[in-house]
């Protein structure tokens, strides 16, 4: 079930996972889309829809309009998932941007490695961050959100539609992605182009085989 989730779906699913104790009252779309750092309703409201479709979600109605996690999703929660297991959810370019993956698995990994916010995992491929200590085949781990401060390594979407792991810069004008790499040049864009997805926050390697 989980695993078919989109990987917005997903970002979704698993903030209102995290942070299921924390409201005293159902969050509402406003709630969600300043929370997610989303400025449309509509895309919110379409994941939504879907999660509800899944019977992962369901709809308040009357005064406490919003939604919660279901039954059943509470079920395959204490099923599936624990604390040590973060979702994996594809491959992320160090090189030139590749489409961005939505299939979903979940890897145990150490405690140290994430933050106490929603985070989940990329296997990387290329060679454009190496010179960061990131190499073709790593494993990172990235803190779910919408912003980063210039200098970070970022999740980037590009056009909506690829991803890519750079350092950014972000100007009035321009978002440069940036390699950790002296052969290659800065990506160059308007800001409008970029959508952050999230901000590095731990790495892992395997020595004992390819992956």
């Amino acid at each position: 079930m989980l695993e078919s989730l989109t990987r917005k779906q997903h970002e979704l699913f698993h903030f209102l996972l995290q942070n299921q104790d924390r409201f005293t009252q159902p969050p509402t779309l406003d709630e969600l889309c300043l929370a997610l750092g989303l400025k449309s309703r509509g895309s919110l409201h379409a994941h939504i829809t879907a999660l509800i479709a899944a019977n992962l979600l369901k709809p308040l109605a009357g005064k406490q309009r919003g939604i919660q996690l279901s039954d059943h999703a509470k079920t395959l929660i204490n099923h599936q998932d624990d604390p040590g297991r973060l979702p994996y959810v594809g491959v992320i370019a160090a090189g030139k941007p590749i489409e961005a993956l939505e299939n979903i698995s979940y890897m145990a990994i150490p405690e140290p490695l994430k933050t106490d916010k929603p985070c989940y995992i990329l296997s990387v491929k290329g060679d454009s961050m190496i010179e960061q200590g990131i190499f073709d085949g790593d494993w990172v781990i990235i803190e779910q959100r919408a912003y980063a401060r210039n200098g970070e390594i970022v999740v980037a979407l590009v056009e909506k539609s690829e991803a890519t792991l750079k350092v950014i810069e972000q100007y009035p004008h321009e978002t440069l992605l940036i390699p950790a790499n002296a052969s290659m040049k800065a990506l160059r864009y308007r800001p409008e182009q970029i959508e952050i997805q999230g901000v590095l926050v731990g790495q892992m390697r395997s020595y004992t085989k390819n992956h």
